[in-house]
């Protein structure tokens, strides 16, 4: 049996949380004040849990139970953690709750279907952020959030006309929209830190292609850099995008780019032996990503120089 509880529905969400039946099946915001209840069962708190819904969570304050870092960088007045539908979250122990306000958004993907927003979302990629890469808000954005989420709230829970769904999804996508210039801002703030990651980015980029294991495990992925620097790829490729312009599959691709270039004019090696050499199974695929970056072929750019 599973130790993961699955939540598959607003009102599966709703019937564990005690709550009565919700006002819209596809979208829901609840208030952390339901976690205080005596009645609450006790089996909810520290477990694991994956739900087939999108979630925004509002915290005032940092929970330890949920691994927040903070630095002198962020505010301090609200933080956001967004998961997208079949992520894995623990829940805070009871005990994390006390002193702590909060309230969380859920919504199903069938609520954005036939809408533009549904073939939107993979652009808000802080939906597949860690919780450690939370955003944290001012006190102005903090209010502004709410204010939104308010509107939502408000127009699923009246009675539901022609007009509500394009409401809901408007209303939705501007808080989406808003998120993310609030993330810039974010980003932004950062930037001192920022820079020494994209120094170490670059420098773990480089050593990968010195070793063996460009040979024994072929080209470098995304995933392999987010773990290496202690956050999610998505993360890393917004934040290497924000300082750089670029993000973790640019910056592959440029400096393969770069080595093929310098191995095409400094040695007499085939086109095949260069693309082994650079982690590519296939001199096929070489051939094509290096013809899309240059607009010439590997021999091609050999012969004009």
């Amino acid at each position: 049996m599973s130790d993961i509880l699955k939540i598959k529905s607003i009102s599966q969400f709703h019937e564990i949380l005690g709550l009565p039946a919700p006002e819209h099946p596809l979208i829901s915001f609840i208030h952390e004040k339901v976690l205080h209840r005596d009645d609450l069962d006790e089996s909810l708190f520290g477990i694991r849990f994956s739900s087939s819904m999108y979630t925004i969570m509002y915290k005032d304050k940092v929970s330890g139970s949920l691994g927040y870092g903070r630095n002198s960088y962020d505010f301090q007045e609200g933080t956001l953690i967004f998961s997208s539908p079949n992520q894995v979250f623990t829940s805070p122990e009871k005990e994390d709750l006390n002193g702590h306000d909060g309230w969380t958004l859920v919504f199903h993907p069938d609520l954005l279907l036939k809408s533009n927003l549904s073939d939107q979302m993979d652009s808000y990629t802080y939906f597949n952020y860690e919780v450690t890469e939370a955003l944290h808000l001012s006190q102005k954005e903090e209010e502004f959030i709410f204010h939104i989420t308010k509107q939502i709230q408000l127009e699923y829970s009246q009675n539901i006309d022609k007009h509500s769904q394009n409401l809901i999804i408007s209303n939705l996508e501007l808080l989406l929209n808003y998120c993310m210039r609030f993330y810039d801002r974010q980003f932004y703030t950062r930037s001192n830190m920022n820079n020494d990651l994209v120094s170490e980015f670059e420098s773990k980029l480089k050593s990968y292609f010195k070793s063996e294991q460009i040979i024994k495990s072929g080209l470098p992925t995304s995933n392999y850099f987010g773990k290496e620097l202690n956050m999610s790829p998505n993360y890393l490729s917004d934040l290497l995008k924000k300082e750089t312009g670029n993000g973790i599959k640019e910056h592959i691709d440029a400096y393969v780019v770069r080595k093929a270039k310098n191995i095409l004019l400094s040695s007499s090696q085939s086109v095949g032996e260069i693309a082994f050499s650079l982690g590519f199974e296939y001199p096929q695929s070489f051939t094509r990503m290096f013809k899309k970056k240059t607009g010439y072929s590997p021999n091609e750019y050999r012969a004009m120089n």
